[in-house]
């Protein structure tokens, strides 16, 4: 039987203190498996690349400073030629681990061949849930992320899974990107990211290519803290990078209105 090993990956445009703190939360929470873990600067403007270069990771944590931003998905993607792991994970700058979610996940899988993603549950640093388990996105599901109408409740529960019992591992269709674990085999077979997302739904999409190879599957007895920024609400460059990556996910994959 393979080993069991995991490696790991965190994409950072600025906000270089914030992205040393998730890297050894993960490090030192880490126990149970062997964890190397690659820090991709995408050319930040605040000089976050040079700061974490200056770091005391620890010999299993290099990082490694692109001289332009490629997006999101092509700095994950920059790792694929030097992974050995079983497991590979997609893991956020502004996540936090309290315990060795990475092991747990792990363990998870390897007792279910037929699983290659798997996603946990994601709270808020206050302990509020994120309801991250999600169905494939549609049309106005996403329209209910952005614009609170009363009339969209119901389909952002349903997108939620809101619906379902989430005390218990459900298949989902949208894995998120800020934490996921994915069959390091998987990964590289399919190539990674499309890299035709600069930024915002590449998560959707390789959710739906991961989907060819096995089940997607939310795991609520692991779970990790994340910041949550969403700078898609916040800024309107950020908003309309958004639809764009959405047009091209249903260009992709067909429409789907709810």
């Amino acid at each position: 039987m393979e080993k069991t090993t995991a490696s790991a990956c965190i994409v950072v445009y600025g906000g270089g203190e914030e992205a040393a703190k998730a890297a050894r939360s993960l490090m030192e929470h880490t126990r149970g498996v062997p964890l190397t873990l690659t820090i991709v600067d995408n050319a930040s403007p605040d000089g976050a690349g040079a700061y974490l270069a200056a770091q005391e990771f620890g010999e299993n944590v290099r990082v490694v400073c692109l001289p332009e931003n490629v997006g999101f998905g092509s700095g994950h993607n920059r790792v694929l030629p030097d992974l050995e792991s079983k497991y590979h994970f997609v893991v956020n700058p502004d996540i936090l681990l309290e315990d060795d979610a990475v092991s747990a996940l792990c363990a998870w899988m390897d007792e279910r061949p037929d699983v290659v993603m798997a996603t946990p549950r994601l709270l808020f640093p206050d302990g509020r849930e994120q309801y991250t388990a999600k169905r494939t996105p549609s049309f106005l599901a996403l329209l209910s992320r952005q614009v609170p109408l009363p009339f969209l409740k119901n389909i952002e529960r349903h997108y939620q899974m809101r619906d379902e019992d989430l005390t218990k591992p459900q298949e989902i269709g949208f894995c998120t990107g800020c934490f996921f674990v994915m069959r390091t085999e998987v990964f590289r077979k399919m190539g990674g990211f499309d890299e035709g997302y600069f930024m915002y739904v590449e998560d959707a999409d390789i959710t739906r290519k991961a989907q060819a190879y096995g089940k997607v599957m939310y795991v609520p007895a692991a779970h990790v803290f994340h910041a949550w920024h969403r700078d898609a609400n916040k800024k309107w460059k950020n908003f309309w990078m958004q639809i764009r990556s959405m047009f091209r996910y249903w260009h992709k994959w067909g429409f789907q209105w709810k």
